[in-house]
């Protein structure tokens, strides 16, 4: 889905759920985990896991993991195995060897056991300080429609035709995994139009227009969550997804209008941005303006399909930063909020997922998901699980410390 995420409330109070609350429970304090560090960490230049440092965590049998949880999980990882096998990890943590074993267990591992299987097969890993920060993600629906309809204005654009994107690694190996977009203007080349820019029509006749939304508000939550549906006049759903997005930076509206003094903390969930935009729609533009970042959509067949390839599952997947995070990996996140708690896959990516342990969880379609999804600022630990042997490959090769 190639997510953006929010930027959601501060948390004002702290109150430690376990990697997942007492069996069958969803909220309980910490079980043989360590507490939480400090809600604010110091800022990591670091560009990989290997580089950021890494740790030895708890044995994964000291978890107190959920048993249905761990059933969800272990079907997400199953159907992430084939991707697994093939792409290489950018974290520098793992090898496709590495996941053999455990993948090929997975296929035929018995319901009802998947807790034993992460304990056979997995050890946990902190990467840097484990310090977490969670976000939320959705699906939203929004009143849309695939052909121009009165009352329908705000185009929606698939990829432009005069968008470039460089891998700067093939220039210079330090930029390893690093892209930038933009177009080709008098033989250079140029960033592409921002936000304000697209909208201004810096992009008629590069771009197809795949469909009409009702709500400018509405549309900009979306292209934050990176796919959605649109339910159409006729009571249809069609459902959109990311396809590319204009290289620009991302900015979370909310951390900014909190700097600007039009949010006070503990407003700047999604609720309280967008009840803001709809009470003075005077400034709703020049506010959503400040995030420079646009993305562009396309149609899609099956339900949100993550950066991995593979469809993205509420309340199971997340998107995390692949250089600190396998794509494909389990993780556990021990945070304050008790929703979040508990064993995920990471799945997607994100152009404001950055940085070790840094996760936005995804909460599925639906009002429960789209009121989860946008109150979620979690702090707290964060463990990777690796296939066991991997931190000993690792400490053998030099890369990390001896455990």
């Amino acid at each position: 889905m190639k997510r953006l995420a929010l930027a959601a409330a501060t948390v004002s109070s702290l109150a430690l759920a376990s990697c997942v609350g007492p069996r069958g429970s969803e909220s309980g304090t910490a079980q043989n985990l360590p507490p939480p560090p400090p809600p604010v960490a110091p800022p990591s230049t670091a560009r990989t896991a290997v580089l950021a440092g890494v740790t030895r965590g708890p044995a994964v049998a000291s978890l107190p993991i959920d048993p249905a949880k761990a059933d969800l999980v272990l079907t997400a990882f199953r159907s992430s195995c084939v991707a697994l096998l093939k792409r290489s990890d950018g974290s520098g943590l793992t090898t496709a060897a590495d996941w053999q074993p455990a993948c090929t267990a997975a296929a035929t591992w018995p319901a009802g056991q998947s807790v034993g299987f992460f304990q056979r097969y997995f050890e946990t890993a902190k990467v840097g300080q484990g310090a977490l920060y969670a976000t939320g993600y959705y699906e939203p629906q929004i009143d849309g429609s695939t052909t121009p309809q009165l009352g329908y204005d705000v185009p929606i654009y698939g990829p432009p035709d005069d968008m470039v994107s460089a891998d700067l690694g093939q220039f210079a190996p330090d930029l390893k995994g690093r892209t930038i977009r933009g177009k080709v203007q008098n033989g250079k080349l140029v960033p592409y139009p921002d936000r304000t820019q697209i909208q201004g029509g810096a992009i008629n006749g590069h771009a197809p227009v795949i469909g009409y939304a009702a709500d400018k508000i509405a549309f900009f939550f979306l292209q934050i969550q990176g796919s959605g549906q649109l339910r159409q006049p006729d009571g249809s759903v069609v459902r959109i997804g990311y396809a590319a997005q204009n290289g620009q930076p991302y900015t979370g509206i909310g951390k900014w209008m909190l700097a600007q003094g039009m949010l006070q903390p503990g407003q700047a969930s999604m609720q309280g941005i967008v009840a803001w935009l709809r009470a003075h729609p005077d400034q709703a533009d020049a506010v959503m303006d400040q995030n420079r970042s646009y993305v562009f959509f396309k149609y899609l067949n099956t339900p949100p399909v993550g950066a991995l390839g593979v469809p993205v599952t509420g309340r199971v997947s997340v998107a995390a930063d692949p250089a600190f995070t396998p794509l494909g990996a389990p993780v556990c996140l021990a945070p304050d909020r008790a929703e979040a708690a508990g064993l995920w896959v990471a799945e997607d990516t994100g152009g404001a997922i950055k940085g070790a342990n840094r996760v936005d969880t995804f909460w599925g379609a639906g009002g429960d998901a789209e009121r989860i999804a946008g109150g979620m600022s979690a702090h707290g630990s964060a463990y990777v699980l690796l296939p066991a042997g991997t931190l000993a490959r690792l400490a053998g090769a030099g890369q990390i410390p001896q455990a």
